[in-house]
């Protein structure tokens, strides 16, 4: 696909379809997401979708909410025992006002992250319940090789106001949950701080997160037990202030999906922030050209980023990746455009 305002690889193909995930797949092999409260079903690869039933029809707080296409979408994975577990924003009660004078968020703000299980496939769903503060987006669920699903949360702290970091883990099939500790990085401003984690588990059990930042790369912080990080540093990935999309493969590669600091002749669009509104320091607005990238080294060494789809009339970040079949990676962008821009690309075809 090639116009004046969108391109994807030649190598890339649309998908039939405009929701932009998380997508899971099913036993009977149907697709499953969640579409604002109601669990959506397609037999027939996406092309299709059906509103298939609610998740919860009583009174909030804590309304699940999975999001609607294609903004910024609730975590969600089907375990290994057959649990589906959604982490997600209660955006029915959410209060979110900054306060320009101040340069903090105003008194009445507050954000608060649920999680909900179902082990019926989705029709019936239980224990719901609070586990943090902040908002949660698809940046990443993953379940351990031990068990513990761990969901990347982003509460945010006053004076000076910013994002932080902590994980929220279950080791039950999301029927109790613990938090982590918090990873701090400073900052200040409304987009400022450590952000909107990537994860995946490393071969040797240890749990990596890519946290956005406004320092024009990713942060590395690395985890013994998936709930403890404590160690941190710069990552050497180069990115702008966007999040990006990490994903275990099939192969056992690491595959990265982000926008890169720069565009790909090297030039670096205007940048926000620089005055503790909107950040600290200012950052690359890159997010018209999203890369992928594949480690077979545990994230030590990437291969040089190759530029899969560009939206120069608006944006294209927020990614989601999901391995429908091995090798067959879906790519939606889960922020703009509108409708959502959704294709697949083989692994094969991008590494060499």
């Amino acid at each position: 696909m090639s116009d004046e305002s969108r391109w994807i690889h030649p190598q890339c193909e649309l998908l039939r379809t405009h929701m932009s995930g998380p997508f899971v797949i099913m036993p009977d092999g149907a697709l499953l997401t969640v579409e604002n409260n109601t669990v959506m079903i397609s037999v027939d690869d996406g092309g299709t979708w059906t509103a298939r039933n609610t998740l919860y029809d009583g009174d909030g707080p804590g309304i699940p909410d999975g999001g609607k296409s294609p903004g910024n979408r609730s975590p969600l994975i089907r375990t290994r025992e057959g649990a589906l577990v959604m982490a997600y924003t209660d955006m029915a009660e959410r209060v979110w006002e900054w306060d320009e004078q101040t340069k903090e968020p105003t008194p009445q703000t507050h954000s608060e992250i649920w999680a909900i299980r179902s082990l019926n496939d989705g029709w019936t769903w239980d224990h719901r319940q609070q586990i943090g503060t902040g908002i949660v987006c698809v940046t990443g669920i993953i379940e351990r090789a031990s068990g513990e699903v761990v969901v990347p949360c982003q509460p945010f702290v006053r004076n000076p106001a910013r994002w932080v970091t902590h994980a929220a883990v279950t080791a039950d099939q999301g029927e109790t949950w613990k938090p982590g500790n918090t990873i701090d990085l400073g900052g200040h401003g409304h987009h400022d701080g450590a952000i909107e984690a990537a994860i995946a588990e490393l071969t040797d059990g240890r749990v990596l997160m890519l946290l956005r930042t406004n320092l024009d790369e990713f942060w590395a912080a690395h985890s013994d037990d998936g709930r403890y990080f404590r160690e941190l540093g710069p990552s050497g990935i180069d990115a702008s202030a966007a999040p990006g999309y990490l994903l275990r493969l099939d192969s056992g590669r690491l595959a990265l999906v982000r926008n890169r600091h720069a565009y790909e002749d090297g030039t670096v669009p205007k940048k926000w922030g620089g005055d503790e509104q909107w950040s600290e320091r200012p950052a690359s607005s890159q997010r018209q050209e999203l890369s992928i990238a594949f480690s077979q080294d545990d994230a030590r060494t990437w291969s040089e980023p190759v530029v899969i789809a560009r939206c120069m009339d608006s944006s294209i970040a927020y990614p989601d990746v999901f391995e429908r079949r091995p090798g067959e990676l879906w790519v939606t962008s889960c922020w703009h455009p509108r409708p959502a821009l959704c294709f697949r690309l083989r692994e094969g075809d991008f590494v060499r």
